[in-house]
This record gives C-alpha cells, sequence and structure tokens, in this order.
C-alpha cells in the first residue's frame, strides 16, 4: 500500500511539474523588460522605440525600458545585448545597419545577427525619398540613370557618411543601374540635406519626413521611393521599380530579437505582444504619419529577410568597395 501511495504522489508532482511550463510562460513577465536601443538617445530610431516601449509595457502590465547604447555603428548595443541573459526581460531593437549591412562592412563584428539572436518580428519598414535639385533637368528615375549614363562620373550625390543607409542606397542604385553617380559624405542627414538644396549636389536619398518642406517649397524635386511600396504621404510618388528599375528596394527596417537560447514560448509571448502594440491605431497611424510601414512577421520570416538583407548588402559593399575599419 505504502509503494501505491509513493508512486501516486510521485505522479501527481510530475503531473503538477509539467502543468508548471506553460504556466511560467502565461506569468511571463514578472518584472520589467530592458528594450536595448544601439543609438543614442533623441535620434529617429529613439523616437521610435519610447511609443512602443510605453505601449507595450501598457499592455503587458509591466514597464519596458529604453536602454540606449549608441556607439560604433550600433555595435557597442548589439554586443550588450548578445551578452545579456536569455531569459526573455533583455530584448533590442536592430535597424537594418546593425542586422544586415555591418556584417559586410566589419572585418571584426563584435556580434553575428544570426547566431547570436532568437527574431523575434520585422516590427517595420522606412523608406528613403530619391530627391533631386531642381537644377538637374530629371523629372524621374529614367532620366537620371540617362543622364548618368550619359556623363558618368559627372553628377554628384550626397549621403550621411560613409557606411550610411543613405550611401548604400545609392550605391545599390549604381550596382543596379550599371551607372556611376560619385559619392560625397557628410557628417550627418542634416548636412547633406543642406548641401543638396544649395545645388553643391544634385541628388540625395533623404527620409519622407526631412524633405516634405523642402518638396513643397520648391527646393528639391521627389525623383523616386526606394522601397517597394510608395509611401501613404507622398502617394503621387513612384517607387523605384515602378520608374524602371525592377526590384531595387534599399530602406530602413526596424526588426526585435533576443539574445539565443530565449526559451521558444518566451519568444512567441513577445511575438504576440510586439504584434498587438502594431495593431494599435494609435501607433499605427505614428509610424504612417512618419512615412513608416507598420509590419508584424513571425520570427522565422524576420530570420529569412535577415539572411536575404545579408547578402544583398554584401554584394553591394563588396561592389562599392566599402570598408569601415
Amino acid at each position: 500500500m505504502n509503494k501505491i501511495k509513493y508512486l501516486y504522489l510521485l505522479a501527481i508532482g510530475a503531473s503538477s511539474l509539467a502543468a508548471a511550463v506553460p504556466a511560467f510562460a502565461q506569468a511571463f513577465p514578472a518584472k520589467p523588460i530592458r528594450l536595448i536601443l544601439p543609438y543614442p538617445p533623441g535620434g529617429g530610431s529613439d523616437t521610435i522605440a519610447r511609443p512602443f516601449a510605453r505601449k507595450m509595457g501598457e499592455n503587458i502590465g509591466q514597464q519596458v525600458i529604453v536602454d540606449n547604447r549608441g556607439g560604433a555603428g550600433g555595435n557597442i548595443g548589439m554586443e550588450a545585448a548578445a551578452r545579456s541573459a536569455p531569459d526573455g526581460y533583455t530584448v533590442v531593437m536592430g535597424l537594418t545597419a546593425q542586422l544586415a549591412v555591418n556584417p559586410g562592412l566589419y572585418q571584426k563584428l563584435p556580434y553575428d545577427p544570426l547566431r547570436d539572436f532568437e527574431p523575434i518580428t520585422l516590427l517595420a519598414n522606412g523608406a528613403y525619398l530619391l530627391v533631386a535639385h531642381p537644377s538637374l533637368p530629371v523629372k524621374s528615375l529614367k532620366d537620371v540613370i540617362a543622364i548618368a549614363k550619359k556623363r558618368p562620373g559627372e553628377l554628384f550625390y550626397a549621403s550621411s557618411g560613409n557606411g550610411s543607409g543613405a550611401h548604400l542606397a545609392s550605391e545599390l542604385l549604381n550596382t543596379m543601374a550599371g551607372i556611376r553617380i560619385v559619392h560625397v559624405p557628410y557628417k550627418g542627414g542634416g548636412p547633406a540635406l543642406v548641401d543638396t538644396i544649395a545645388g553643391q549636389t544634385q541628388l540625395l536619398f533623404a527620409t519622407p519626413i526631412a524633405s516634405a518642406g523642402h518638396l513643397k517649397a520648391g527646393r528639391l524635386r521627389a525623383i523616386a521611393v526606394s522601397t517597394t511600396k510608395r509611401v501613404n504621404s507622398m502617394p503621387d510618388v513612384p517607387t523605384a521599380s515602378e520608374s524602371g528599375l525592377p526590384g531595387y528596394d534599399s530602406g530602413v527596417w526596424y526588426g526585435m530579437l533576443a539574445p539565443r537560447g530565449t526559451p521558444r514560448e518566451i519568444v512567441a509571448r513577445l511575438n504576440e505582444e510586439f504584434r498587438k502594440v502594431l495593431a494599435d491605431p494609435g501607433i499605427r497611424d505614428f509610424l504612417t504619419k512618419s512615412g513608416i510601414d507598420p509590419e508584424g512577421s513571425s520570427p522565422e520570416e524576420l530570420a529569412k529577410y535577415m539572411r536575404s538583407e545579408i547578402d544583398k548588402w554584401a554584394k553591394v559593399i563588396k561592389s562599392a568597395n566599402i570598408r569601415l575599419d
């Protein structure tokens, strides 16, 4: 009888332990979550991360604290995230630069975007807008390509610096169109925009927000959107694919990841919560007005997208011979 009673109690204990696993997942999170952002406060990515963190905190009943870790092209923040405990209480919002471009730019990268992280979801995609100084006689991307082929090396494009999104978007244009527009790097997007308006350079990939007022004033001319979708705030501006360069796609995308080894059920819960934030009308309105399309994906879809983007930008970086270290 004692043996039967012992086995019965053992079975009850085992079933209770099994039930505790999903209960743990359901109880998550039990404390604040740290969202590492590999950029300093006040920038464009920071203005996106903070509303996300606020809204998610409201939804889950715990604080989501933005931890700005800027420097070295985002490498400092990504390394800190990769070395964090894989318990779901640290996540990182990486951009195109950290998740797809840096592997091709740096010979020694202190993290591997595919090996060191668990993808959670693709949050959003932001477009660049190719703009031209009005003195350049172009109205479409076909016109730009035609002039560049006729006058190789005589057109100049500005960027916010070597290895920046605007730099790579321009080099992708050079590579796909078989042209050579000369790069003029600046220390930031502001100076690049100012000199393009002044006519010191003829072309620039700028953000829709930064260029909107200058387009209305006639100081710049919109040529094409850099992504495969038109920008909601500028529905009359065609994409590059629609304008004579099929397959062209270059923008700023935002992915949420957790350290490698984070339990699958916690990754699934984080995916669910971030997608709830993306479905919020206030967040969606904020993003679309900023020229950014809300996305939302499965972890598997984000992993696949990251692989394709890493391959794409590695080819562009090699073709343009860009190196930062």
